[in-house]
């Protein structure tokens, strides 16, 4: 028996995702966006959350349509972010996909991990609003956690009665990925059921004020035109809001229950690029990294999931937008599989940079692909730069390949590299 063959024989089952629930800027919920993604259909237009006019960028992804009294308790939204009601529905969502209702599991059988870059931007800029105006008494005691990164866990659990084993990651545009495996160690350990994803939001003024100080911003005004990912014309990228929830379940017990599996989870991989100026050649300031360790975390995920870079039929790119950390992840690719021999696609090219809800956005993406056989377009750029060979998917969606396995991958500012395996589930 070979290495692989062994590694794949001895290794635990890899959970199931029995359901998905989606914000994002080109579609509220997944039957919504998933069409949008297929047409290609963008989310990408000027901001009108909040006058954008004295900003050099006038761009972003917002959340069309939601409405946050159709998704949230009344109490609750005094107490509540943006992000954490746009969490809250998509978590809804996902349960509902799954046809999952936690009651029925034993107590502490579920828990709920999610990842998040910013907390609660706009109801902290509400407070400090006041605490400047008007007097730290007209400061809500809400702003003791709605600002705080691990808001959309515990108020998910507290809506649903998920008191297993629970967290939330830190890691920007990879914490998407980075929660997934954590809750597929959660699985493994005995949980029954875990909610995770990620999901952000933080256009405000104040989150402007941060997303423009971090630079890699496309100051592009047209939007057709602001994020080309592996194009010889980019110029950064384009931020948004949104993301996606899964639901993980143990595979056995969730055929038990007759369960429909989008896919598993079967592989992860994550490694740390250097500090500023190091070995590991982060950009000075700390935007996206270089991409110099994103081979680290895809040979790390392919090996944990017991596979081989013959066996993935599709990758989901990191798709920065700028020049060279496009050049390095093309780079990585080709090394790993050959030059142009494997299609690759950014469908967030259609709704901007999410941060921890972008590669959250892309696993649901990756799931979505093998269960209907489709590899979603990268829109914008018609074509790679020459010192970018990969088989970008561009213009409309790629059909008749039969596929199995994804590989899903998302760089973090700071030097976060992640990566996961997804794979069709068994007949």
């Amino acid at each position: 028996m070979s290495t692989t063959a062994a590694t794949a024989a001895t290794a635990p089952a890899a959970p199931a995702v029995t359901g998905i629930g989606v914000a994002a800027p080109n579609g509220l919920g997944l039957k919504a966006w998933w069409a949008a993604v297929l047409r290609g259909e963008s989310g990408i237009r000027p901001l009108t959350r909040f006058d954008a006019s004295p900003y050099p960028v006038r761009l972003a992804g917002e959340v069309p349509g939601f409405v946050d009294e159709e998704h949230v308790p009344s109490r609750l939204l005094q107490q509540t972010d943006r992000v954490t009601r746009l969490s809250l529905a998509a978590a809804k969502e996902a349960l509902d996909d799954a046809g999952a209702d936690p009651a029925d599991l034993p107590d502490y059988a579920a828990g709920v991990v999610t990842a998040n870059s910013a907390g609660g931007f706009e109801f902290g800029q509400r407070e400090l609003e006041a605490l400047w105006s008007r007097g730290g008494r007209h400061v809500s005691a809400y702003q003791s956690f709605a600002w705080f990164y691990a808001v959309n866990s515990g108020q998910i659990s507290i809506r649903h009665g998920l008191r297993g084993a629970s967290g939330v990651i830190v890691t920007e545009q990879a914490g998407g990925l980075d929660a997934t495996a954590h809750a597929r160690r959660q699985i493994r350990k005995g949980a029954h059921l875990v909610v995770t994803g990620g999901i952000d939001s933080s256009l405000c003024p104040w989150g402007w004020a941060a997303h423009l100080a971090g630079g890699g911003l496309s100051t592009e005004p047209d939007p057709a035109r602001a994020y080309l990912p592996f194009d010889r014309e980019a110029s950064g990228y384009v931020v948004g809001e949104g993301g996606a929830h899964l639901v993980l379940e143990d595979a056995a017990r969730a055929r038990e229950r007759g369960a429909r599996a989008y896919g598993v989870i079967a592989g992860h991989g994550a490694a740390f690029d250097g500090p500023a100026g190091g070995a590991g050649g982060e950009p000075a300031g700390g935007r996206v990294g270089s991409g110099c360790r994103l081979g680290a975390a895809a040979e790390a995920a392919l090996a944990d999931a017991g596979i081989g870079p013959g066996d993935v039929d599709v990758v989901f790119a990191d798709a920065a937008g700028e020049r060279t950390a496009d050049r390095l992840e093309a780079e990585v690719l080709a090394e790993l599989f050959g030059p142009r021999a494997v299609p690759v696609t950014a469908p967030k090219s259609m709704t901007g940079r999410l941060a921890a809800g972008g590669s959250a956005l892309d696993l649901a993406a990756a799931l979505m692909a093998l269960h209907e056989q489709v590899v979603p377009p990268t829109t914008g750029t018609s074509a790679p730069a020459d010192d970018c060979p990969v088989d970008l998917v561009t213009g409309a969606p790629r059909t008749g390949l039969r596929l199995r396995t994804a590989l899903v991958l998302a760089r973090g500012r700071g030097g976060f590299n992640s990566a996961v395996v997804v794979r069709a589930p068994a007949a």
